[in-house]
């Protein structure tokens, strides 16, 4: 029998890969335009999951502007592991244990940047689909290393403009998740100055949730690639880089203790480079 969401699971797969088009496209016309030296270019290296699936890592190293940048997508399926079916029933995912199959699929990217004063960036949407639920999560927030509370305000004023065009409760609501979600709790600190974070949204009309999550999408680049050419050119020291690889190194501690997105894609059996493409080129601990 054929599966109702089949459909609504083509829609958002394709909707991923063209916003990684989009990305992809814009990051290689930053490169083209700023800074001096090499022109950097993605590599695409099919993924593949044992289990089922698979997607495209691109990955941008040495540019110009990026030092390294990744954008994934990823379509996979399967049958979702004991740890994993235990985390999705503690978050109050029905169906679990009559039915542990999975669909998910997704775009994710992390930028690292060449000029200390650049912010990093993290950002990624997708769709989970079991037999007894399917639902979108993802967002996007800002990691610089050296803060600049214009850079700040207009990247909050780019996801709540997306949000408040959806409803008035999303960015309150997915701001405040961000700033819980994204604390270091054995640093005691944020690993950034946050964005909006949300998962299992799932309000029943499924294709307002879906306009919701293409809208945190496309607001992605009106947020980021302004403050990148505000910040590109901007001289720096030796001190400054050292700021830059130290707080690499906290963004590093998140990803690898805390990312749920990290854990899901390794327990999962996803290709563990495309997992771990979040991670720093170079990074420092004190």
């Amino acid at each position: 029998m054929t599966d109702p969401f089949d459909t609504r699971k083509t829609r958002a797969a394709a909707w991923f890969r063209t916003l990684r088009n989009q990305i992809v496209e814009a990051f290689e016309g930053l490169e083209d335009r700023y800074g001096t030296g090499a022109v950097g270019r993605f590599e695409v290296t099919p993924t593949v999951r044992a289990d089922g699936g698979g997607g495209l890592m691109s990955v941008m190293r040495g540019g110009r502007v990026f030092e390294k940048v990744g954008v994934n997508v990823s379509e996979v399926h399967g049958v979702l592991g004991e740890r994993a079916q235990k985390a999705m029933a503690a978050r109050g995912v029905p169906g679990m244990a009559e039915d542990p199959r999975f669909w998910a699929s997704g775009i994710s990217l992390v930028a690292h940047m060449v000029n200390p004063h650049a912010p990093a960036v993290h950002m990624n949407t997708r769709m989970f689909w079991t037999p007894g639920a399917a639902w979108f999560g993802g967002g996007s927030d800002l990691n610089p290393a050296i803060e600049y509370p214009e850079d700040t305000a207009h990247f909050h004023g780019a996801m709540q403009a997306a949000c408040d065009a959806h409803s008035p409760d999303y960015f309150p609501k997915f701001k405040a998740w961000a700033d819980e979600y994204f604390f270091v709790p054995h640093r005691g600190r944020a690993r950034g100055v946050g964005g909006i974070f949300y998962d299992d949204l799932n309000t029943g009309d499924w294709e307002a949730d879906f306009a919701f999550t293409q809208a945190v999408g496309l607001a992605f680049l009106p947020a980021f690639v302004p403050v990148t050419e505000r910040r590109v050119g901007t001289p720096f020291s030796e001190d400054d880089r050292e700021t830059q690889l130290r707080h690499r190194g906290l963004y590093a501690e998140y990803n690898l203790v805390y990312d749920r997105g990290t854990k899901f894609g390794l327990e999962t059996g996803h290709d563990a480079n495309a997992v771990l493409m979040s991670l720093p080129p170079i990074a420092k601990w004190y």
